[in-house]
């Protein structure tokens, strides 16, 4: 059976290349600070024309996503701030902080589905 990959491509070069998620600065995950890393990806969030989602969500993909794609090329202390700045986006930028109820919802599914889990039936 022929391979899938003739081109000598990653998956995760793929998704990098044709997704639609949104567009991260050049050295956004570089940073060894969380309270850095977290706002940063915020903000490429909410200046984002590419994403499908709310800005909170779509930051929390990237991040798991790059960690994801380091892999066992992240180094133990790279990869424990990238989790510490998920949590930090969470306190920060996520459902029921401060800063939620400004960006909003992105789509109209979204916010069903917000208003679902705010109601206690999602």
């Amino acid at each position: 059976m022929a391979s899938k990959r003739k081109t000598g491509k990653k998956w995760s070069q793929h998704v990098t290349e044709t997704s639609d998620a949104m567009d991260i600065e050049k050295g956004t995950f570089a940073s060894d600070d969380p309270e850095k890393i977290a706002p940063a990806v915020e903000g490429d969030a909410e200046r984002s024309t590419r994403r499908k989602s709310t800005p909170y969500r779509s930051a929390m993909s990237m991040l798991t996503f790059y960690i994801n794609r380091g892999g066992k090329n992240l180094t133990a202390k790279h990869r424990k701030v990238l989790e510490d700045a998920k949590d930090v986006l969470r306190e920060k930028f996520g459902p029921g902080s401060k800063s939620a109820s400004k960006s909003g919802p992105a789509t109209k599914k979204a916010a069903a589905t917000q208003k679902k889990a705010r109601s206690g039936l999602g």
